[in-house]
């Protein structure tokens, strides 16, 4: 029996799942900086963290968009 070829669709579903939990981590550990209660001392500066985090989640908003233009169904996660 053939393997089903990955379409588009399912690369862009797989970058915004890998995306979202990624940022969701992310931000997890800057709520606990900010809160004084991470466990260890980044070693990348704080700023840098913050922008990332920003950026990822104006990505995620663009691949939301995108995904509504193109009918691109994400699968219903939990935050």
């Amino acid at each position: 029996m053939p393997v089903k070829e990955e379409t588009y669709q399912d690369r862009f579903v797989k970058e915004y799942i890998e995306l979202k939990c990624r940022h969701k981590k992310l931000h997890k550990m800057l709520v606990k900086y900010d809160a004084k209660t991470l466990e260890f001392t980044p070693t990348c500066p704080i700023e840098i963290l913050k922008a990332q985090a920003k950026l990822m989640r104006k990505y995620l908003y663009i691949l939301e968009v995108r995904a509504e233009i193109e009918k691109v169904k994400f699968p219903v996660m939990l935050d």
